[in-house]
């Protein structure tokens, strides 16, 4: 039998620091891990990308294929964008494509693919009044936003705990989509 395939995609947040913890956790959950990091999130594990290679068995993405190259990697089955920033939140909610890391979720949100995202970034942040109309953008688009007592609450500024990132609660709800689905 063949594993369900998730696309984890990660962005410049503090608990991608430790998106191998992540990767861990969704394989332990019976996934077929591919990861896409955003530009930035890249340039911070760009010492020990061939760790996550090695701990994916696949290509780490974070820019999009040039046109006559196929795709490296399997088909999702689902996707979950963990941890998700901010800038990603906003641009996303407004349609704004410009990284790999955007592009997946917002195409296959509208492909049918099932789409969960858990934000990280503090109530500062959080405050900004685009977070609430883009969060209410991908929702109407069917993508769980898991913030909230349902995901992830926003920390105070410079309060954070990127190492506590809920993974489970993350591929928990992911599951359940992508059952429904």
């Amino acid at each position: 039998m063949t594993k369900p395939v998730l696309y984890l995609i990660a962005c410049a947040a503090g608990p991608t620091q430790y998106i191998d913890d992540g990767v861990c956790a969704a394989q332990d959950d019976g996934w077929d891990v591919c990861l896409v990091l955003s530009p930035s999130a890249a340039r911070w594990w760009e010492p020990r990308m061939g760790e996550l290679v090695e701990l994916t068995g696949h290509p780490v993405r974070s820019q999009y294929k040039l046109p006559w190259e196929s795709d490296a990697l399997p088909k999702a089955t689902a996707i979950l964008v963990a941890p998700m920033s901010c800038t990603t939140l906003n641009k996303w909610g407004a349609g704004i494509s410009d990284t790999l890391a955007i592009g997946l979720p917002s195409e296959a949100a509208n492909m049918g693919v099932p789409v969960a995202a858990m934000p990280y970034f503090n109530q500062a942040q959080g405050a900004q009044p685009a977070v609430a109309r883009s969060i209410t953008a991908l929702r109407s688009q069917g993508v769980l936003v898991l913030d909230g007592p349902d995901g992830y609450v926003s920390h105070p500024p410079k309060h954070g705990s990127p190492e506590a990132f809920p993974w489970r609660k993350a591929l928990d709800a992911t599951r359940r989509l992508t059952y429904r689905a």
